[in-house]
């Protein structure tokens, strides 16, 4: 499915989408998924995931600010998504910054996530690789990590999805760049948080593959309409939010998007 034909089925659908993310993106995500013509719920208790999972369109799980209950969360969800063939993408924030976080995502990854979706850094250490990233930013190009990805989606039978400048996307047997956006985009906290929730809710209507490769597309073309009239990041956020629903069918441009 093609970008402006998957947005059209988001917009006709406007999917559920469970996501599980951190205090910090929480608030933008939700936006993001409202504004692209999704329905975000922030459902995260250990009591009743497991129970919500099943009746959402996707899920998505994003262990940025992580705890006990939360892993327990996220694991359980992860389980009743796949029980009741629920897709659900995995954002890996930061996992190899401490061994609690390492062993959280490995047992995540473990569940065989639909997408996984990181940075430069995050994708090639997920894959068993050394990055320089430095906390939840990266330190590696998207480039240097192409063949990280490769082998993730090959070895755990998913999407791959690497953030950066040029966009990277496989299933393991084709590929895509994706080109687009705005510099400023990573000076606002936890939009690409909401990038996983974008993911999310396009892989709730489309294959996964199509569906990252929309969302991704999507969220570059509203990062250039926004960044040209934005005066800095706070104006960009009020923009990125606007041009992600002014956004329609036949808005998108294909040609964002390079197969090899």
């Amino acid at each position: 499915m093609k970008p402006n034909s998957a947005l059209e089925t988001l917009r006709a659908n406007a999917p559920l989408v469970h996501c599980i993310t951190n205090y910090v993106a929480m608030n933008i995500a939700a936006n993001v998924t409202l504004a692209a013509g999704a329905s975000p719920a922030m459902i995260h208790a250990p009591e009743e995931v497991a129970d919500f999972a099943p009746i959402a369109g996707v899920l998505t799980i994003n262990i940025g600010t992580l705890s006990a209950p939360w892993v327990e969360s996220m694991k359980a969800a992860a389980i009743a998504a796949n029980a009741a063939n629920v897709p659900w993408v995995l954002d890996p924030v930061a996992h190899f910054a401490t061994p609690y976080r390492t062993k959280a995502a490995l047992d995540l990854l473990a569940l065989k996530p639909t997408v996984v979706r990181g940075n430069a850094s995050e994708i090639i250490a997920l894959a068993g690789g050394v990055g320089a990233g430095k906390g939840a930013d990266s330190g590696d190009s998207v480039s240097d990590a192409q063949s990280s990805a490769l082998a993730l989606a090959k070895s755990h039978g998913c999407v791959v999805a690497v953030s950066g400048a040029v966009d990277f996307i496989t299933d393991g047997t084709r590929s895509a760049s994706i080109t687009g956006g705005s510099d400023i985009m990573p000076k606002v906290t936890a939009l690409g948080c909401s990038l996983t929730a974008l993911v999310g809710a396009y892989a709730a209507v489309a294959p996964s593959l199509g569906a990252t490769i929309a969302a991704f597309v999507h969220f570059a073309e509203a990062g250039e309409q926004a960044a040209k009239g934005a005066q800095g990041p706070g104006s960009f956020s009020v923009a990125f939010l606007d041009a992600l629903c002014a956004l329609q069918p036949g808005d998108l441009s294909e040609e964002r998007v390079a197969w090899f």
